[in-house]
């Protein structure tokens, strides 16, 4: 008989989000049998087109993060739950974020690098070791997912980059257009959404610049062109629609925590013995089953990450 020892980070197939159990955290409150009959949104909706980038896909699976594939949830179905503030703050934004123009998308690297350049998102994605992983997704709000991405490591990117010596972190910034999403018309919030890490934790192998999902590009709601997800972290660390990368030796000010640093740092590892300061996170509810389920320190990365954080017990690691 032959049996498969899953590593740390990956996950059984039991664990992934089934196609017919995957609804709206909202639904699930108001009891079973109350599907909205918004929430699914028409497959047309999530469509591609014609993405340069479509033949590439599917990217050739790493063993070592992703599973068989029979229970994962398709991207037309968790497509309806998403946090994408540009484009409002219901989870179901998939419709307005259409109105993103994901080309031409350029992408600026520049601060303490040898040389600031600009490349074109078809460019890099063409430069980069391609692959699928599937993580683990936690969000702040005390929910969780699993999901099946495409992309390429972070360090890759700084291994082209050629960062300076001298620099200590990768502050990630989305793209701002006020004429194509609403929110950010709204001044008193810090536009445009600015994210960062340090450049040990973007040099970590499970840094990931996501490209695509479920075996093709990403659709607009789940942050195309380019979006980063970091499993260890909580969710809002996993800024969308990136079109910036800077390297610096100053720790950026994040979107989260400009805006409410009493409730969200920068480090913003998952931890369930640290509360957020309105709710707990000893545990999460798996979207589309109901049921809760105990929090694991650092979403079940603890072994491939708690290096990383070794004295530097005085600082906020957590929230």
């Amino acid at each position: 008989m032959l049996i498969k020892h899953f590593k740390g980070w990956e996950l059984p197939d039991s664990q992934l989000t089934p196609e017919n159990l995957f609804f709206s955290k909202r639904t699930l409150l108001k009891g079973a049998g109350l599907l909205g009959a918004n929430l699914l949104m028409p497959t047309s909706i999530q469509a591609q087109g014609a993405d340069p980038s479509s033949a590439l896909y599917p990217f050739k699976r790493n063993e070592t993060y992703t599973l068989d594939g029979k229970n994962i949830t398709p991207e037309n179905i968790n497509g309806n739950y998403n946090n994408f503030y540009e484009f409002g703050q219901s989870k179901q934004i998939a419709k307005a974020a259409q109105a993103l123009k994901t080309r031409p998308w350029l992408i600026k690297i520049d601060g303490m690098v040898e040389k600031p350049f600009e490349i074109g998102f078809d460019d890099l994605i063409k430069s980069m070791p391609l692959e699928e992983r599937n993580y683990r997704h936690r969000c702040v709000e005390a929910w969780s997912m699993a999901v099946n991405w495409s992309g390429f490591p972070l360090k890759a990117l700084l291994a082209m980059a050629k960062p300076l010596s001298g620099a200590k972190y990768v502050q990630l910034q989305t793209f701002l257009d006020t004429s194509i999403a609403p929110a950010q018309k709204q001044s008193w919030y810090p536009w445009p959404y600015t994210e960062g890490l340090s450049i040990a934790e973007a040099n970590n192998d499970l840094a990931f610049m996501v490209t695509g999902a479920y075996g093709k590009p990403l659709a607009n709601q789940h942050g195309a062109p380019l979006r980063l997800a970091v499993p260890w972290k909580y969710g809002f660390k996993s800024v969308k629609s990136i079109n910036r990368i800077t390297f610096t030796d100053v720790r950026p000010k994040t979107y989260w925590e400009a805006l409410q640093s009493a409730e969200y740092g920068f480090w913003a590892n998952v931890n369930p013995a640290v509360p957020h300061p309105r709710w707990s996170q000893a545990d999460e509810e798996v979207i589309g089953t109901g049921s809760r389920v105990p929090t694991l320190i650092f979403n079940g990365y603890e072994k491939y990450v708690a290096d990383i954080y070794k004295g530097m017990e005085k600082e906020r690691l957590y929230i």
